[in-house]
This record gives C-alpha cells, structure tokens and sequence, in this order.
C-alpha cells in the first residue's frame, strides 16, 4: 500500500444533484462552506483514491452542492456517491491555542484527573448543544466500558496533551 501524506475527511459526497453532473455534498467543515475553500480533493470510494479539482459550489438549502472537473453529466455524477472527500492535513488553517480538529482528538488516551484511564477516543459525535468524545476501553483501561463524554474544554475536559497521545477529564467512571 502507497504512503500517503496525512490526510483528513472534510465531507461526503451524498448524491448528485440536478442533470448536469452537480453532487450533494455534507460538509464536516465549520462553516459548512469552508469546504469550498479547498480546490484539489482526493475522494476515496471503495478502497480506490481518485483525485479531484473542484470546479464551482455554493450552499444549497442545508447542504452545498459542487460541480468537479470534468464531471458533466448525471450518471457520472452518480458513481461518486458515498465517497469521502480528503485534504492533506497541512492544508487546514492553523487552529488557535487551545482548539483542536477532531482527527487530532481521535486516539488519545483518556484519563480522569485521578489518573484513571478510561480507554482511547474512538471517534466525535457532533450534537445540538456540544460534541461528545466516543471512549472504547482498550487493554489498559479500568473496565471495558464504552463511554460518551462530552467535549466541554475547562468543564470536563481539563487537558490535551498531542504530544504524548492524552487527555485528562473530571468525569466519574461510573457514569
């Protein structure tokens, strides 16, 4: 298998749109329109890497709508539903201190302030009010619970620490 350099997911392609080769797109950026700020894309579809330049897009209703290069007619359009839509990661614009993109959160170790481990973050859900860190127990962790912890910085989460692969949380095991 090829090495790629680091890449990130900033959205799906869901289907197409219109007759004339126009895809749905959900976006994972934030704004949702961020998206459209980056023209050469990877979509990855079944295993298979296939590289894009993004023509135009705009927001439609909920979601925005793009046309790629060299995508004009709506059975072609077709056949990229369901793909992932991949940066390089050195793309995204730096974060301020003290904020993270959620492909750095994802497989830190996750300890209570009692230094308990309570597992590895598996993945975000994104809800109305806040995310929530997704925590499956690995071998080391107190019990082989899954765990939903909300992702409150100061509040429950108390520290990130990339270099070293960890997160301290104030939250109760039990819960």
């Amino acid at each position: 298998m090829t090495q790629h350099p680091q890449e990130t997911v900033i959205g799906q392609i869901t289907s197409v749109f219109g007759v004339k080769g126009w895809l749905k797109v959900f976006s994972y950026t934030e704004p949702r329109e961020g998206i459209l700020t980056y023209r050469d894309w990877t979509l990855v579809l079944d295993g298979k890497r296939i590289p894009v330049k993004l023509e135009e897009g705009r927001r439609q209703g909920q979601g925005i709508v793009v046309r790629l290069k060299g995508i004009d007619d709506r059975e072609l359009a077709r056949s990229y539903g369901g793909a992932e839509i991949r940066v390089p990661t050195e793309q995204l614009p730096e974060l301020p201190e003290g904020e993270f993109y959620w492909h750095q959160l994802e497989g830190l170790e996750v300890f209570t302030v009692e230094g308990e481990c309570l597992g590895k973050v598996h993945h975000l859900l994104e809800t109305g009010s806040n995310d929530v860190l997704v925590v499956r127990a690995t071998a080391s962790s107190i019990d082989q619970r899954e765990r939903l912890i909300p992702y409150l910085p100061d509040q429950v989460v108390h520290g990130v620490d990339l270099d070293n692969s960890r997160m301290v949380v104030d939250w109760d095991p039990e819960f």
